[in-house]
C-alpha cells in the first residue's frame, strides 16, 4: 500500500507541475472535456470529440493499470501512456503521462516529442539520460547527459533528441509527465532507416557518409517489411 501510495504521489507532482508550467496544448476552453467516440452526442472544441458534461462520470477521468510494468521490446523497455485514448477525461487538459520500463541495460532508443517536454521521474533503478541540443551558433550540438537514482527528476525539452538507458543489473522503472495530451514520438533509428517508402540509400549513404551497402543492411533492420 505505501508503494502504490508513492507512485500514486508522484504521478499527481508530475501532473500538477506539467499542467502549470509547461502545457503546450490551446488553452482550454471549459472545466473539461471528456472524450467520445459518438459523434451524434458530441461538441468538438479541440482535441477529441467532447462527450456532454451532463453524461461525464467519475470513471471518465481514472485510469487504473500504472502500477503494472509494460510490456518490454527487443532493447529491453516498455511504455505505458496515458493520454485521452484510455483516460477520456484529460482530453484538452494539454498533458499526459507515462510509465517506463526497463529490463538490466534495457533501452529508449533516441527520439523526439515533437509536441511535449517531458518530466522524467525515476522511481527504481540507476538511469542514465541525456538530450541532445539543436544546432547551435557554431554548427554543433551539445550533449547533457546524467546518471539518476531513485527519486532524480530530469527534464528533456520539447522536440529535441533524447534517450534513457538503464545502467543497472537489475529491472528499472520511472514516470514520465508530458505536456500535451498527444506529445508524439519520432524514434530516430526507426524514421530514418525504417521509413514507409524508405529514403533514398543515395540520401542516407551521403548524410551519414557511410557506404551504401550499409544504408541497405540498416534499412533491412528498421523497415516494417523486413
Amino acid at each position: 500500500m505505501a508503494s502504490q501510495n508513492r507512485i500514486i504521489s508522484v504521478i499527481a507532482c508530475l501532473v500538477a507541475l506539467i499542467s502549470v508550467v509547461c502545457a503546450t496544448d490551446p488553452t482550454q476552453l471549459q472545466d473539461f472535456c471528456v472524450a467520445t467516440n459518438d459523434p451524434n452526442n458530441a461538441v468538438f472544441v479541440n482535441g477529441l470529440l467532447c462527450k456532454n458534461p451532463n453524461e461525464a462520470t467519475s470513471d471518465d477521468f481514472v485510469f487504473k493499470g500504472l502500477d503494472v510494468p509494460a510490456k518490454l521490446n527487443s532493447l529491453g523497455s516498455g511504455v505505458t501512456l496515458v493520454s485521452p485514448m484510455n483516460l477520456a477525461g484529460l482530453n484538452t487538459l494539454g498533458i499526459s503521462v507515462a510509465r517506463l520500463d526497463f529490463a538490466p541495460y534495457g533501452l529508449i532508443s533516441p527520439h523526439t516529442h515533437p509536441l511535449a517536454t517531458e518530466v522524467f521521474t525515476v522511481m527504481e533503478g540507476t538511469v542514465y539520460v541525456g538530450f541532445v541540443t539543436s544546432n547551435q551558433a557554431n554548427g554543433g550540438n551539445k550533449l547533457f547527459t546524467k546518471v539518476l537514482n531513485k527519486g532524480d527528476v530530469f527534464v528533456f525539452p520539447q522536440g529535441l533528441i533524447h534517450f534513457q538507458l538503464n545502467i543497472g543489473n537489475t529491472p528499472a522503472f520511472a514516470f514520465s509527465g508530458l505536456s500535451s495530451q498527444n506529445p508524439g514520438v519520432v524514434t530516430i533509428p526507426n524514421a530514418v532507416f525504417g521509413s514507409d517508402p524508405l529514403i533514398s540509400v543515395d540520401v542516407l549513404s551521403k548524410a551519414f557518409q557511410l557506404d551504401a551497402g550499409l544504408v541497405k543492411y540498416l534499412q533491412s533492420k528498421f523497415s516494417s517489411g523486413s
